[in-house]
């Protein structure tokens, strides 16, 4: 595997919530990571497909952005005939996004709000449409979806014929082989020039990787654990303790459980969807890698089961307490294996 990150930020002498909104809402103001969305062909494309083959949907109709950035989305909304768009972001990246839409002539169609979407004071008491581009890697972790369902509540139409552009999203679980990176990422830890650095070992198994992972590696058939429906979630729901189940492909080794999620556009005449997951291009989520404990010894036709437990983590609501369950679900009592592993993106 390659072009690793770890989610965890580290080595910042601030804490506290006040200090991980800034440092959060800071990560926006650098034009790098909106160069790397905007590349991103299958998250940008599948936006812009939505909206621009949806035209009769957008015509004359009022969209808010939520989480605007330099507002290729707002630009999205207008070119498909939207009557006025309001953009909202809390970074300064809002400054260049105002100089990019009068730069494209839209300036008296879009409205740019910098500040938190809970806080600023919209120009229109309601709106048809929310388009907004909030998943974090995992979906969850660093992202804006309870800011989404504030705007859904607060600002989208009343009469049932509000929309929300995505409306569906869903993470779906696998097992992976990957015992060499494993043992490079993992077992380094068990002797380092000659000494013994296993706490660093029990750290290292706690912190998720977000990783491309090839998909001759998967083990497992995928298994979706959680659907979110944005019209009806509700931000209690984004703590959840689910099942799932992976049946074993092919007789081999799994070293780490992955996750990813997919994307639908269901208000759209033709639905839109895309996905994260290692069997498809390149998205700059990536997958998020889990590494157990254990080696789980499986054979085809045989399964492993557990529980995925989420939640946002209590001193940073942007961060994520993970914990997974398993066990593997065959007849050989020498092969069989249960295990508990707590995760935190952070």
């Amino acid at each position: 595997m390659a072009d690793t990150t770890s989610t965890n930020g580290g080595g910042d002498p601030m804490t506290g919530l006040a200090h991980s909104e800034a440092h959060y809402f800071n990560s926006y103001n650098h034009h790098g990571i909106h160069e790397e969305m905007l590349k991103d062909e299958v998250r940008t494309k599948s936006y812009r497909d939505a909206i621009y083959n949806n035209r009769h949907i957008f015509k004359d109709k009022v969209v808010l952005d939520v989480g605007c950035g330099t507002s290729i989305l707002s630009m999205f909304a207008v070119k498909a005939g939207a009557k006025h768009v309001i953009g909202v972001d809390m970074s300064t990246i809002i400054v260049k996004a105002k100089e990019i839409v009068a730069a494209n002539g839209m300036s008296d169609k879009i409205t740019l709000l910098q500040g938190k979407m809970e806080e600023v004071t919209l120009p229109f008491p309601e709106v048809d449409i929310i388009i907004s581009e909030w998943m974090g890697y995992f979906l969850l972790y660093e992202s804006m979806l309870d800011t989404v369902l504030w705007a859904r509540d607060r600002y989208l139409r009343k009469d049932g014929q509000g929309l929300i552009f995505p409306d569906k999203a869903t993470i779906f679980m696998a097992g992976i082989e990957d015992g060499e990176y494993k043992d490079e990422k993992i077992g380094f830890w068990d002797n380092v020039y000659g000494f013994d650095y296993t706490p660093l070992k029990r750290t290292a198994l706690t912190e998720p990787l977000v990783d491309t992972v090839d998909l001759k590696a998967v083990v497992t058939d995928p298994c979706a654990v959680l659907t979110l429906d944005l019209y009806t979630v509700t931000t209690a729901d984004l703590a959840f303790s689910l099942p799932f189940n992976l049946p074993i492909r092919r007789t081999d080794y799994i070293h780490a459980l992955i996750a990813w999620f997919d994307i639908e556009f269901s208000a759209c005449h033709k639905p839109v969807r895309f996905s994260t997951g290692p069997h498809t291009r390149y998205t700059h989520w990536k997958q998020t890698v889990f590494y157990l404990a254990d080696v789980l010894t499986v054979e085809a036709g045989e399964s492993v089961s557990g529980q995925l437990g989420c939640r946002p983590n209590s001193g940073n609501r942007r961060d994520l307490d993970i914990k997974i369950d398993y066990r593997t679900e065959t007849g050989d009592v020498h092969r069989k294996a249960e295990g508990h592993c707590e995760y935190k993106m952070c």
